[in-house]
């Protein structure tokens, strides 16, 4: 599945959420210093780590063939070696350097585990489900509405007035039929996105106005001056974790970070949000 997002963020991953930075770093300090994280068991002595060459050839050949037949031939595993750590094998693959139980199934890639056998991301999955909301606890008087067809399809989507994949996203979203969006303006992007976005919400039509914006970058002629609940929707967005814009909301609380393709998106809509 492939996800695009403008806000710096890497494409459809979590939020990078300042506690998960700290305990990143923290981890790496730790590991760079040779000191054991708080909770962390003991570092086992240099006696009693496991070398390279008690690694069994067929332990070696079964990790080896199935991570290069998950890569599907487009790497070489250069060497495979046994870690400290119980049923974990070391791989080498040019200069990286990659994890894999002994049975070749999983693999940690980039700190997330893959089953190399379904090809899923569980880290992915596990996150998604932590990340999940209770949609309807939104305060759904915050955003503008748009009906289309009978509307059963319902989701919300976080979007700043110059977010490029914003402008992507909403191409996509008026050629939908049985929605009901509601769309939150959440700007983030700097630059001239609160005016934009003041001058959006002191439209009589708003989401006339707004989609005339991305669509065809049609700033509307008010002063934009009128009351407004901008900062009442960054500190929602704030609470939700949304970092990255478009985000977007399913009717069963998932969360979708970053731009799909039209197909993709008509999937999970149809999947999470015909309720």
């Amino acid at each position: 599945m492939q996800y695009h997002s403008n806000c710096g963020q890497q494409p459809g991953t979590a939020p990078m959420t300042p506690w998960r930075r700290l305990a990143l770093l923290i981890f790496g300090f730790a590991l760079v210093l040779g000191v054991t994280p708080v909770g962390a068991q003991q570092r086992p002595s240099a006696a009693a780590t496991p070398r390279a060459e008690e690694i069994t050839p067929e332990v070696a050949a079964t990790v080896r063939a199935a991570v290069e037949a998950w890569a599907r031939g487009n790497v070489r595993v250069d060497d495979v070696r046994r870690t400290p750590m119980p049923n974990l094998v070391e791989l080498r693959v040019g200069h990286d350097i990659f994890y894999v139980d002994e049975k070749g199934q999983y693999i940690l890639l980039q700190g997330e585990l893959i089953d190399m056998k379904s090809n899923r991301n569980l880290t992915r999955e596990r996150l998604d489900d932590v990340l999940t909301i209770d949609f309807n606890a939104l305060p759904m008087e915050l955003a503008f509405k748009q009906v289309v067809g009978n509307g059963k399809r319902r989701f919300a989507v976080f979007e700043d007035p110059n977010c490029g994949y914003c402008r992507k996203l909403r191409a996509d979203l008026v050629k939908l039929d049985n929605v009901t969006i509601y769309t939150f303006v959440y700007s983030i992007l700097g630059g001239d996105s609160e005016l934009k976005a003041r001058k959006i919400l002191c439209s009589a039509d708003k989401t006339r106005a707004w989609n005339e914006l991305m669509l065809s970058g049609k700033i509307p002629g008010n002063a934009g001056t009128c009351a407004n609940q901008l900062e009442k929707i960054r500190a929602l967005g704030s609470k939700l974790s949304v970092s990255a814009t478009p985000t977007v909301f399913l009717a069963d609380g998932r969360r979708v970070a970053g731009y799909l393709p039209p197909a993709q998106f008509e999937k999970l809509l149809n999947e999470h949000s015909a309720k």
